[in-house]
């Protein structure tokens, strides 16, 4: 998503630009009670997606998405070929969206990479959640992204 096309970004640049119809301020209002919350809604992890693109620090969000999409993959085939991707893109070192996990972790995964389970990504997938939960959604909360939001969409539905 670039930054020219993203309607968040241009809701915030020009305050004449409208929210979709179908987002609601209680929608909104909830991903400012919990991370969980936010993830489990359907323009959360959008929106929230677009915040962290702004700040140059979307590969957790990434990644995540990523690994949802994964658990969901049947065929073997598809799967060892879609878990190799991940590796090179989020756990190889140095790689262009290296996520921050342990060593411990990046080695089950490099064991278990060969023939990969739909599990093989979780605990990987569990210590970026609580990254993201402790660092980046707080700052998200304070943002101008998610403060604009909350003005916008308030006088819409009330």
């Amino acid at each position: 998503m670039s930054r020219r096309n993203c309607w968040i970004c241009k809701m915030c640049r020009d305050k004449s630009k409208r929210l979709p119809s179908n987002i609601t301020l209680e929608e909104v209002l909830q991903w400012g009670q919990s991370f969980e919350k936010l993830m489990a809604t359907k323009y959360g992890p959008v929106v929230y997606a677009a915040y962290l693109k702004m700040e140059h620090s979307d590969e957790n969000i990434k990644f995540w998405m990523a690994c949802e999409t994964y658990k969901k993959i049947a065929s073997q085939r598809s799967r060892i070929s879609r878990a190799k991707k991940l590796y090179k893109i989020y756990i190889q070192p140095q790689s262009p969206r290296e996520i921050n996990i342990n060593s411990s972790t990046r080695e089950t995964i490099i064991r278990n990479i060969q023939e990969p389970t739909q599990t093989c990504f979780e605990e990987a997938q569990r210590i970026v959640y609580m990254h993201m939960e402790r660092d980046s959604y707080p700052r998200f909360l304070k943002s101008e992204t998610y403060q604009k939001l909350l003005k916008t969409i308030q006088p819409n539905n009330s």
